[in-house]
């Protein structure tokens, strides 16, 4: 990510003092449900009439790039 920060160092005191507020559990929780979010907001821009598969194998892409080797995860069949 860039260096950019808009955010007033109070402001942002306050937010991570407002998150760290809640327990380990809780941040936990947070934080899975903002993925989950992430994933269906990827899901909805794909293109309609996917199988479970490709869904999975363009979510993959979408979300870890050229860091790990699709063919890895997702072998493919021989034919």
């Amino acid at each position: 990510m860039s260096g950019v920060n808009d955010t007033a160092p109070e402001i942002e005191r306050i937010m991570r003092d407002k998150l760290m507020a809640h327990s380990g559990e809780e941040r936990f929780v947070m934080g899975a449900q903002m993925f989950e979010s992430a994933r269906e907001m990827m899901k909805a821009s794909f293109p309609p009439g996917l199988s479970e598969a490709e869904q999975r194998r363009l979510l993959f892409k979408r979300l870890y790039g050229n860091e790990i080797d699709m063919d890895l995860v997702f072998p493919q069949k021989e034919k």
